[in-house]
C-alpha cells in the first residue's frame, strides 16, 4: 500500500451517524492519530458538507500534513495530501410510495452537478493551506480537470464519469496533453493554481 485515503467525509454509522469530518477539532485529532501509526503518506478526504471548507483543511494540515509537492510525493512517498470533494448530501423521495427512496433518508450526490462547488472549494483550500490537493467531483473531461488544476489542484481524480464513459480517464489525459501543446505549456505544474 503506497498511500492511505482516510475518508472523514462520511458519517460514522456505528455512532448514530456522527459527522466527525464536519468538526475541525475532530479532523485535526483524527489526522494526528492516523499520522502516528501510518508508515505511508495519508490522504485526508474532506467533506463538502461544511460551512467553511478551509477550516477543515487547516485542521487536517495542523494534524500533521506535510507541505511538499506532488512530484516529491511520487518520488519519495513522504507527503500528505487533501482530497476534495466527496459527495454532497442529497435526498430522494418516492412520490408514489410517499417514502424516502433511500433507506438512510439521505445519500451522497456526485457527478457533473457537483463540479462548480468542488472547483470553488479546491480554489479556497489552495489559498488556505500548503498541502497538495487532489481535486475531484464531477470531472468528466480534460476541460473539467484543467479547471481543477487552474484552481489549485495538484492532481485530479475521475470517479462517476467512469460509469457512463469507461474511457473518461484516457480521454481526459489526451485532452490535457492537447491543451498543453495548443497553449505551449511545457510543464503542467505551471498551471497549478494559475488562476488567482
Amino acid at each position: 500500500v503506497d498511500l492511505l485515503e482516510i475518508n472523514i467525509s462520511c458519517p460514522n454509522v456505528k455512532e448514530g451517524g456522527i459527522a466527525f469530518g464536519q468538526d475541525p477539532k475532530a479532523v485535526e485529532a483524527i489526522t494526528r492519530e492516523v499520522k502516528k501509526y501510518a508508515k505511508q503518506p495519508i490522504i485526508m478526504k474532506l467533506s463538502p458538507n461544511v460551512t467553511d471548507i478551509t477550516e477543515m483543511a487547516r485542521a487536517a494540515e495542523a494534524g500533521g500534513a506535510d507541505a511538499v509537492s506532488y512530484t516529491h510525493l511520487r518520488a519519495h512517498g513522504g507527503a500528505d495530501v487533501l482530497s476534495l470533494i466527496n459527495t454532497l448530501t442529497g435526498m430522494k423521495i418516492d412520490i408514489e410510495r410517499q417514502k424516502f427512496a433511500i433507506a438512510n433518508k439521505t445519500g451522497g450526490m456526485s457527478g457533473p452537478a457537483v463540479k462548480p462547488i468542488a472547483v470553488r472549494m479546491v480554489y479556497q483550500v489552495a489559498q488556505a493551506v500548503k498541502v497538495p490537493i487532489i481535486g475531484m467531483g464531477g470531472i468528466a473531461s480534460a476541460e473539467d480537470a484543467l479547471e481543477f488544476i487552474l484552481a489549485g489542484a495538484t492532481a485530479v481524480s475521475i470517479g462517476t464519469a467512469n460509469f457512463f464513459n469507461p474511457y473518461a480517464t484516457v480521454e481526459t489525459v489526451r485532452g490535457i496533453e492537447e491543451y498543453m501543446r495548443r497553449h505551449k505549456v511545457d510543464d503542467i505544474n505551471s498551471l497549478i493554481g494559475a488562476v488567482r
